[in-house]
């Protein structure tokens, strides 16, 4: 799926949006894009995981569920995993929520490349916060504080979100993020 490109009709994307325990950012992240690209044939996976496997099969954290459901989201139903060495084949952009998150993932597609000499297939790892304005732009992990993080965390993942829709779906051209750790 990943390398989607070239030109003539473009085949729909895959986008994974990752943390760390996958129940506080990358869940609330996969909502607000599923919502807002939810009747775009432009889309045709959308998911959430994490760097590390604290939280497996764990349900969102209820802030989490509270603020998108305060925002309209009913209907969200996700089971936290961690990322798999499939991901990086399977979706067309893996997108980190802060620069740890953001190094992990980079570490896992350069060993990917290393045992399998595969590069050209392999999604494109970058930060979410590049598309919201303000590059290198991380999303602070409001999972130790209190609820009006996780609504600064929404406000965050609305706006990059609606970056991402203009800069990859509607094809604005914009610069290389500096982050984009594979070229």
């Amino acid at each position: 799926m990943a390398g989607n490109g070239g030109g003539g009709a473009r085949k729909p994307i895959s986008v994974l949006f990752v943390c760390l325990g996958n129940i506080c950012r990358s869940p609330m992240a996969e909502g607000v894009f599923r919502s807002m690209t939810k009747s775009d044939t432009r889309v045709a996976t959308i998911d959430s995981a994490g760097t590390g496997a604290y939280h497996e099969d764990s349900p969102p954290d209820p802030r989490t569920i509270s603020v998108l459901e305060e925002n309209g989201e009913n209907s969200y139903d996700h089971q936290a995993r961690k990322i798999r060495t499939s991901d990086f084949k399977d979706f067309d952009y893996i997108l980190a929520m802060d620069a740890d998150n953001l190094c992990d993932l980079s570490r896992v597609q350069k060993r990917i490349v290393k045992n399998s000499g595969i590069h050209a297939a392999l999604a494109k790892v970058m930060m979410f916060g590049d598309f919201g304005g303000c590059e290198g732009e991380e999303v602070i992990d409001p999972y130790y504080g209190a609820r009006d993080g996780f609504t600064i965390a929404y406000e965050q993942m609305t706006r990059f979100s609606k970056g991402f829709i203009e800069q990859v779906l509607h094809g604005v051209d914009v610069a290389t993020p500096a982050h984009a750790p594979m070229s």
